[in-house]
């Protein structure tokens, strides 16, 4: 059956405030930048040629209708992104440190993403696509946790690819436990997981990337690892071969994006060829590409509207 969606993701779309500057007074400007990872990974599929849709929940407030404007100007499918009447846009105020790093103040106590209920999961949307993408900030609260897992399991029913993202965020999680729980539950589910140095560290308990690798592999059996080492490149984990490509010096001003623009890069290296037989050098072209488009979203401000295009990437690779 020809699909109508290459890529469906759920989760948190939200505003990020970002740093830009002082005003004549010396206070602090901000910036509104549409983001969230899951359509920060769809804005960049879209970019590269693909078919997406989202689904989440935004607030009827001014920033809702900017981030369903904004999905609409992607070209990301937004029929079902819900309105909340009662709950306003969550919104999260991004610090970036000199390094180009950056901490997170949220404000979602609660924000409208979380508001998403089972109900308005739809399994014959899901049945569009060809794969699922998630992560764990619609995991953090009963109500939309109880959404996630029903669309994973529509997910699992129907045979789609599931692609997961834990993006930890710790200040929005109750416990750190909790956290850990609802990235394991994630784990059962995934065919392809991006994961992050400093996540696999904490939910393996191990220093060491390959070990913490090799206890995910053991337990879950996950056919495709993919480990992001922020300015160091990245690392696919797939069939008993171990591929690192090293990332490309760019002149950052900040991080917000990268990580989804590698995913959003790697999804679409996958839905071109395959998850079932990839080589070691398709594996090394897939991060390359990957690690050069992440590369670029750090020289520029936000993340949805700021996806490179692809000659813009093979540029970098040179």
């Amino acid at each position: 059956m020809e699909k109508q969606f290459d890529v469906i993701a759920m989760g948190e779309l939200l505003i990020d405030f970002t740093m830009n500057g002082q005003s004549e007074q010396g206070n602090n400007l901000f910036e509104a930048c549409p983001g969230g990872a899951p359509c920060n990974v769809l804005a960049m599929l879209n970019k590269l040629g693909k078919r997406t849709a989202f689904l989440g929940k935004v607030g009827k407030d001014q920033f809702g209708a900017l981030l369903k404007d904004t999905l609409d100007e992607a070209g990301i499918d937004t029929s079902n992104l819900m309105v909340d009447a009662d709950v306003n846009t969550t919104l999260a105020f991004v610090h970036t440190f000199p390094d180009g790093d950056r901490e997170f103040s949220f404000y979602r106590n609660p924000g409208a993403d979380m508001m998403l209920t089972a109900d308005e999961v739809d399994a014959e949307f899901l049945k569009k696509t060809r794969l699922f993408h998630f992560g764990t900030l619609s995991m953090t609260h009963e109500g939309v946790r109880k959404a996630t897992k029903k669309a994973l399991d529509i997910a699992k029913e129907n045979g789609l690819l599931i692609s997961f993202d834990p993006n930890l965020r710790p200040p929005l999680w109750s416990s750190l436990e909790l956290a850990k729980e609802q990235m394991e539950y994630g784990f059962q589910f995934c065919d392809i997981l991006k994961i992050s140095d400093n996540e696999i560290q904490f939910v393996s308990g191990k220093e060491d990337y390959d070990e913490g690798i090799q206890y995910l592999q053991e337990k879950y059996n996950i056919p495709l690892i993919l480990l992001t080492l922020g300015k160091d490149g990245s690392r696919a984990y797939y069939k008993g071969m171990r591929v690192e490509r090293s990332g490309f010096t760019m002149k950052t001003i900040e991080t917000t994006g990268a990580g989804d623009t590698f995913c959003g890069s790697s999804l679409n290296y996958i839905l071109e060829h395959g998850l079932d037989n990839l080589t070691e050098e398709q594996l090394g072209e897939m991060l390359t590409f990957a690690n050069a488009a992440a590369a670029v979203i750090t020289t520029r401000k936000g993340a949805i509207r700021a996806m490179p295009e692809k000659d813009e990437v093979l540029k970098v690779i040179g």
